[in-house]
């Protein structure tokens, strides 16, 4: 174990598991005991200002439950949902039925796929809004083990990234890897030289865009960039919080002293710190591109727990959560959700009027796969659509 992480024959077999589901399953089987039951996960309270998430991370539990004798239903991967439907009954995402001992040491690897795709989707989908048509890289890769960079990357693509950094995240993802250059480089042979360099060297289509803030002011640095650099896209500006002050206010200057040199095509890419909220005033002021690190990477994840609400056909439940199988409805117009006990459907959505329909589908019938998962891009056009659609 050179790098500290579990193999996926190691997560399959159980051993990611807190023990007391093992000591669960000993117990289960050496009793006899084999019942049905219907498990559901759902989620509390979702992060601080957070009044929506997106749900990800099934493809792995799909490949963590395939050949076992369960049955699953989900929400479709990328699916924007609240934590309580419109009458303040917890949304269940995703379901599992059958016999207990065929899925109870698989609690705690099925949440931790869920919890923290999901966290990076939804951080990823919440800066996708904040910078409208903007230019948003991931970079946070270098914030987590690298063992996941792949997890992040494809959970922040599919949230509503442009693209990604690393090599590896781009080529699991059929991408180019996206980034300019770090302040090694500059450090290393001087502003001008390293500018140079790398348009001289990189390929065509690497786009040309100067890091300028190494050193020097970043006006006059944006402005030689803009005259090394023929076909310049943009300048990067990374300047480190303490040296800041109003940077809104800086990205203006640059943007001003740029256009009365002819050089209005030069876009303004910004990283270091980036988020949602602070997104939105440096778009207004002229940035437009985004490299956005820590805060999706290391985005809070979703807090789902998995809870039994039924026992061979019978409501179950511990206090605080909601016995028995549930039904839950999708408004196809306003993306809220109505949660019943009840095969019924609603005849319409009780808030708009909207079309109501069965927001979740099967996956696995007796272990074995039901529908062919969407590709890629489908369900990353998929969260966009949604985050066009819905008053958030």
């Amino acid at each position: 174990m050179a790098f500290f992480v579990a193999r996926d024959d190691e997560i399959k077999s159980g051993k990611t598991s807190d023990i007391y589901f093992v000591r669960t399953e000993e117990i289960l089987r050496k009793k006899g005991v084999h019942k049905k039951v219907t498990a559901e996960f759902t989620v509390s309270k979702l992060p601080a200002s957070y009044e929506w998430a997106i749900f990800g991370g099934l493809a792995e539990v799909i490949e963590l439950l395939k050949g076992k004798e369960v049955d699953l239903y989900a929400l479709p991967e990328g699916t924007l949902f609240r934590n309580r439907d419109i009458r303040g009954i917890p949304i269940p995402v995703m379901v599992l039925e059958g016999d207990y001992l065929n899925f109870a040491v698989y609690e705690t690897p099925a949440l931790g796929f869920i919890c923290q795709t999901s966290g990076i989707m939804t951080k990823a989908a919440r800066v996708r809004k904040a910078a409208g048509d903007a230019v948003v890289l991931s970079f946070g890769i270098r914030r987590m083990h690298p063992s996941i960079t792949p997890l992040i990357d494809r959970a922040a693509y599919i949230g509503g990234c442009d693209g990604v950094s690393s090599v590896k995240g781009a080529e699991f993802l059929g991408l180019k890897p996206s980034g300019t250059m770090p302040h090694s480089l500059i450090i290393v042979m001087g502003e001008e030289e390293a500018w140079r360099a790398f348009d001289e060297l990189m390929a065509e289509d690497v786009p040309r865009i100067a890091l300028i803030d190494t050193y020097g002011d970043e006006k006059t640095e944006a402005i030689k960039a803009a005259e090394t650099i023929r076909n310049l896209l943009a300048v990067r500006l990374d300047t480190p919080g303490s040296r800041r002050g109003d940077f809104p206010s800086i990205i203006r200057e640059v943007r001003w002293e740029l256009d009365i040199r002819g050089f209005e095509k030069v876009g303004i890419f910004v990283s270091g710190g980036l988020d949602e909220n602070t997104i939105p005033p440096l778009l207004e002021a002229g940035a437009t591109g985004f490299g956005v690190g820590t805060s999706i990477s290391n985005a809070p994840t979703i807090d789902y727990a998995m809870d039994i609400v039924e026992v061979e056909g019978e409501p179950r439940a511990k206090k605080g959560k909601y016995g028995g199988t549930k039904k839950v409805y999708r408004c196809a117009s306003c993306l809220n959700y109505v949660v019943t006990g009840s095969d019924t459907p609603p005849s319409k959505c009780p808030l708009c009027g909207g079309e109501m329909k069965e927001a979740l589908v099967p996956y696995l019938k007796a272990g074995k796969p039901v529908r062919e998962l969407p590709s890629l891009e489908e369900t990353r056009k998929y969260v966009l659509a949604q985050l066009e659609r819905a008053e958030l």
